[in-house]
């Protein structure tokens, strides 16, 4: 049976039981395309898909010519994405699942990953059993930098940063304790320790080397931010009073078999696996009020030993990048909600050229996050490649 059809006989499958046995609620757009919870209330759902439709166009500089060449465009449908979401028996367990249909999303598919495309984004239990702690139990993202821990459906520019893509953590499957205490009224600190696998979502081969323990603190002095705007890009709260978080992350990938802690190449060798500890450090702050915004990111990498190598010494041809790299980026919203943001980031890797990246982005909130236009346009000097230009729009569309 084709698998598309399976999964559209599911879908309705679900949402007429869900319009049969369940009291639906009256719900606006952004609030999920449905949000029910069972009349004897031992259970609720919401279901919200969104999509990304995202346009590109490179201009690359030719060192002979002395000018940029032709421009590349390209069109593509960045992120489609089902998530639910809600709570079984009691409020204090509840559950998350998300779901990627794009190309981008399940893309990677290896033996890791049993040759299976990685549709499974979230899929995590999350247990508030006493008081202030809370233990996640499954596969979701790790505690650490911000600006990957913001969903990319809340993003202030079209895409993450240059820092993020070179030293994020992303997702993994394991255990996450979390717990925050009041030092006062508004002084809020939380604290996040996590055990994970270590090689990335989806993985079905087991640990292949040891695990990742990450640890997290953060401070709000100043309080909580209205909706939880300390992982929310842009200012669209508009905090009468400013509003500050500061974040410290440390992760440790004990006998990591890939290249980037839990990303990146599997470090093969000829007797299996070439294994050596990855440290990655993450410091990072947001700053908001009335309109204005501010977020600083800092991380750095090193590892034991960063060159692969077989048994008899001979080196295999993968090698852990090590360095580090500082984000900065400010937005400004004005009253009708449009946005104009800067951002530079900076990578500087051990035998490498430094690379930088400067962006400027205007963005159109029509409702918040869930419906908005942004664009951006970069300017690149990589390592490998100098002088780039990149412009891209993008739609979002989040029920």
């Amino acid at each position: 049976m084709n698998k598309a059809y399976i999964k559209l006989t599911l879908f309705f499958l679900l949402t007429a039981f869900s319009f049969q046995a369940q009291e639906l609620k009256d719900i606006k757009f952004g609030k999920g395309m449905i949000n029910f919870t069972a009349k004897d209330s031992s259970f609720s759902v919401k279901f919200a898909p969104r999509i990304q439709i995202l346009s590109s166009t490179n201009w690359k500089y030719d060192d002979v010519e002395d000018q940029f060449g032709n421009a590349n465009t390209s069109f593509l449908i960045r992120r489609a994405r089902l998530k639910f979401g809600g709570f079984v028996l009691t409020p204090k367990l509840k559950y998350k699942i998300e779901l990627g249909l794009s190309n981008r999303d399940i893309a990677g598919a290896s033996v890791y990953t049993g040759n299976a495309p990685r549709y499974i984004l979230d899929a995590v239990i999350k247990w508030n059993f006493h008081e202030n702690l809370v233990l996640w139990a499954g596969q979701t993202k790790l505690p650490g930098n911000r600006e990957r821990v913001i969903s990319s459906a809340n993003l202030q520019l079209v895409d993450r940063s240059l820092l993020n893509a070179t030293f994020n953590i992303d997702r993994d499957l394991g255990i996450q304790l979390r717990h925050h205490i009041n030092i006062t009224d508004k002084f809020i600190v939380r604290e996040i320790i996590s055990i994970a696998q270590g090689e990335g979502r989806n993985v079905v081969t087991g640990n292949l080397g040891g695990h990742q323990y990450t640890g997290r603190l953060e401070f709000l002095p100043f309080g909580k931010f209205k909706n939880k705007g300390d992982y929310l890009g842009s200012s669209l709260e508009r905090e009468v009073k400013p509003k500050l978080a500061v974040g410290v992350s440390y992760d440790f990938n004990n006998n990591a078999v890939k290249s980037r802690s839990n990303r990146g190449t599997y470090m093969e060798n000829d007797i299996g696996f070439y294994e050596t500890n990855i440290k990655t450090l993450f410091v990072d702050a947001i700053l908001k009020h009335k309109g204005f915004s501010f977020m600083a990111e800092y991380s750095n990498r090193d590892a034991e030993d960063p060159i692969s190598k077989n048994s008899d010494g001979t080196e295999t041809g993968v090698v852990v990048p090590e360095g580090y790299g500082v984000n900065l980026q400010s937005g400004y919203l004005f009253k009708k909600n449009w946005e104009v943001t800067g951002r530079f980031s900076t990578i500087d890797m051990k035998d490498k050229d430094v690379s930088n990246q400067y962006t400027l982005g205007v963005s159109k909130y029509i409702i918040g996050h869930k419906l908005k236009i942004q664009s951006d346009i970069s300017y690149l000097t990589l390592a490998d490649i100098s002088n780039d230009v990149m412009f891209r729009l993008q739609l979002d569309v989040h029920f």
